[in-house]
């Protein structure tokens, strides 16, 4: 029996799992200055594992 390696979920996926959400990620290591690395990404689960992307900050009045 081979396995399908491209298949995400067993079962139905919740609507949840479509949904990308900012997530504060806090890095166990210290930076030059002594404190710990901190900053946000985009966090969504596929049914089996995280997927994260980085995330960019963008000043609104810039972006006008």
């Amino acid at each position: 029996m081979s396995l399908d390696r491209n298949l995400k979920a067993v079962g139905p996926q919740s609507s949840w799992t479509e949904i990308w959400h900012l997530w504060t990620v806090i890095v166990p290591r210290r930076s030059i200055n002594g404190q710990f690395v901190v900053g946000k990404v985009w966090r969504r689960h596929d049914g089996r594992d995280w997927i994260y992307k980085k995330f960019t900050e963008f000043d609104g009045e810039e972006a006008a």
